[in-house]
C-alpha cells in the first residue's frame, strides 16, 4: 500500500515538475529577461535605431494645415486644402480614393532616403542595405505609429496589398518581397492591366484590377514612393471597385523637391549639414520573422 502511495506521490511530483517546467517556459515567453519578449524588446530597439538612422536629418512629415495637403501631406498653395494633384484625384474619382494616406517619412530629392527608395529594387551594390533600412522604417511605423491612425479612422486593416509597379518586372513587387512574412495579415492580389501608362500622374480607374472580390475588406495598401499619388490612388480605386470598404495607403517616402542645406557624404548620399555630424552610424541585420503570436494587429513576432 505504501509502495503504491509512493508511486502515486512520484507521479504527482512528476506532474508538478512538468507544470513547473511549463510555468517556467511561460515566464520565459511572457517576460523573463532571457525569454522571447526580452529578446524581442531588444530587437525592436535595434530596428528603431536603424529607422532613426535611415531618416536622420530629414524634414518631419507635417500635419495637415495651411500650406500642407490634407491628403498626402505634401506642399499645397495657401488657401487650398489639397495640393494640385490630390485636388485632381478627388475630382476624377470621388468616393473611390484612399481613406487614409500616411507617409512614413519625407524623401526630398537628393536625400539618402530618396536614393534608398530607388536602390533597394535595383539589384545593385548596396541594395540589400537599402532594403534593410526601408524594412526597419516600415515595421517600426506599423508598430509604433499606425495604431493611432487606425484608432482615429475607427478601422483596422484586415488584409495587405502592394501597389503593382506595372513596369513588366517578373515576380512579386520588390516591396512585397521585402516585407514577406513580416505582416500578420493575408495578402490581397492586385494586378496591372496591360497597356496602361506606367508614368501617368493622374488617376486611371482602369489601370489595375483585383482578381478576387474584397467585399467589406479594410486594406493596408503599401507603396514605396509617392510623387503625385496617381499610381497609389488608381490602386485604391481598383480595391474599392472590388468591394473594399476602406483603404489606407502607407507609403515609405513622400517625394519632395530638394531641401537647401544638404551636405554630400563620402558614400554619395546626402544629409542636412547640421545632421552630418550627429547622425548615428548604425549597422544591424534585420531580424528574421518567426511564426507565432502576432505583436499588435499587423506585425509578426520577431525572431533573433
Amino acid at each position: 500500500m505504501s509502495a503504491a502511495a509512493n508511486g502515486r506521490d512520484g507521479g504527482a511530483s512528476g506532474q508538478d515538475g512538468n507544470a513547473r517546467g511549463r510555468d517556467g517556459e511561460a515566464r520565459g515567453w511572457d517576460g523573463g529577461t532571457g525569454g522571447w519578449n526580452g529578446r524581442e524588446a531588444g530587437g525592436w530597439e535595434i530596428l528603431r535605431a536603424r529607422a532613426r538612422a535611415a531618416t536622420a536629418g530629414l524634414p518631419a512629415v507635417p500635419e495637415p494645415g495651411p500650406g500642407v495637403c490634407a491628403s498626402c501631406r505634401g506642399p499645397a498653395r495657401r488657401g487650398f486644402a489639397r495640393c494640385f494633384h490630390c485636388g485632381l484625384h478627388a475630382e476624377s474619382a470621388p468616393g473611390l480614393l484612399a481613406d487614409v494616406v500616411a507617409p512614413v517619412a519625407c524623401a526630398p530629392k537628393g536625400s539618402r532616403l530618396a536614393t534608398d527608395l530607388w536602390l533597394y529594387k535595383s539589384g545593385r551594390t548596396g541594395s540589400r542595405e537599402a532594403g534593410a533600412a526601408l524594412l526597419a522604417m516600415l515595421l517600426v511605423f506599423l508598430r509604433d505609429t499606425a495604431p493611432g491612425i487606425w484608432q482615429a479612422a475607427a478601422s483596422v486593416p484586415t488584409c495587405a496589398c502592394v501597389v503593382p509597379s506595372g513596369r513588366g518586372r517578373p515576380g512579386p513587387h520588390p516591396l512585397q518581397a521585402l516585407v514577406h512574412g513580416c505582416l500578420a495579415l493575408p495578402w490581397a492580389a492586385l494586378v496591372a492591366r496591360p497597356g496602361g501608362d506606367t508614368w501617368a500622374r493622374a488617376v486611371d480607374p482602369g489601370r489595375f484590377r483585383a482578381p478576387r472580390p474584397l467585399n467589406g475588406a479594410a486594406v493596408l495598401l503599401l507603396d514605396d514612393t509617392w510623387t503625385s499619388g496617381g499610381t497609389a490612388q488608381s490602386a485604391a480605386v481598383a480595391l474599392k471597385r472590388a468591394g473594399a470598404r476602406w483603404v489606407a495607403v502607407v507609403v515609405l517616402g513622400r517625394h519632395l523637391p530638394p531641401v537647401p542645406g544638404l551636405a554630400a557624404r563620402p558614400d554619395g548620399h546626402t544629409v542636412p549639414a547640421a545632421a552630418a555630424m550627429t547622425a548615428p552610424a548604425v549597422s544591424v541585420a534585420v531580424p528574421a520573422v518567426r511564426s507565432g503570436p502576432a505583436v499588435g494587429p499587423l506585425v509578426n513576432r520577431l525572431g533573433w
